[in-house]
């Protein structure tokens, strides 16, 4: 709830929260791990901040703002007790990606897409007419041409064949500590966001990790996810099959998936 410029969620007015220096992290830190359960309190309550800014990339999806603030509270707990004060790496560029991911496990334990009948049975037409046209023009027909063979509005093709693929790959955990685990699609979400200490500090990580795929793979995964492109539009833009491009971004995602 806003009023004012205060935001109060979960009963806490967040204008009073503590925010925490750098220093003051690492001190408290230090004290959570010879068991100081006042530290750890204290650590959980002055990165409560960190948790509502996150939860605020959530809110278009009008899910109810206390429920994933507690369910990103949930992911910052699990970031203060897992996080290893021996290595060289900031608690917020640890925390944010475990609360992000709860958040979206929970969204997508809440919420299952379901594909009705009349879409999938459009994407089996469009499957069997690909076939057909394959066999008759020797090569992979584009969307329009399969569209055009249905009767259909290509954007009602390109549609019917995404929802019948399961982006599993998306869900390929990228690390994993004590049952949390990190997601590819945690990683590729909001990168064309400017990047901040509390926003998406994986944004350089990933920039590094996507620099050592291939050209082509660089393409692929820039129109895929950058530009919200669907398989059959970038099987059309760069002159090859879906299968080809399905393939080509499995093999991207694996090698980002060991990179980060």
């Amino acid at each position: 709830m806003y009023n004012n410029h205060k935001v109060v969620i979960c009963g806490v007015n967040t204008a009073n929260l503590k925010v925490l220096t750098e220093q003051e992290k690492q001190d408290l830190m230090i004290r959570v791990r010879t068991g100081d359960r006042e530290a750890r309190r204290e650590m959980i309550c002055g990165n409560l901040r960190l948790v509502l800014s996150l939860v605020q990339r959530f809110a278009g999806r009008k899910e109810n703002l206390d429920d994933l603030f507690q369910v990103g509270c949930i992911g910052l707990v699990k970031a203060v007790d897992n996080f290893d004060i021996t290595k060289e790496v900031m608690f917020s560029t640890y925390a944010v990606p475990m609360i992000i991911g709860e958040i979206r496990r929970y969204l997508r334990d809440s919420a299952t897409v379901r594909v009705s009948r009349s879409v999938r049975d459009l994407a089996y037409r469009a499957l069997q007419v690909r076939e057909e046209l394959s066999a008759e023009l020797s090569r992979d027909p584009t969307s329009d041409e399969i569209a055009e063979k249905l009767g259909v509005p290509r954007q009602r093709v390109v549609a019917a064949m995404d929802a019948i693929v399961e982006p599993i790959s998306l869900y390929e955990p990228v690390f994993s500590e004590n049952g949390d685990a990190l997601y590819v699609i945690d990683q590729l979400s909001d990168t064309s966001r400017d990047a901040s200490d509390e926003s998406w500090l994986e944004n350089i990580a990933l920039r590094e990790a996507v620099a050592t795929l291939s050209p082509r793979e660089q393409h692929i995964i820039k129109l895929r996810y950058f530009k919200d492109k669907t398989q059959m539009e970038i099987a059309s833009e760069i002159g090859i099959s879906q299968a080809q491009v399905s393939r080509l971004e499995k093999a991207a995602l694996q090698k980002l998936k060991k990179q980060l």
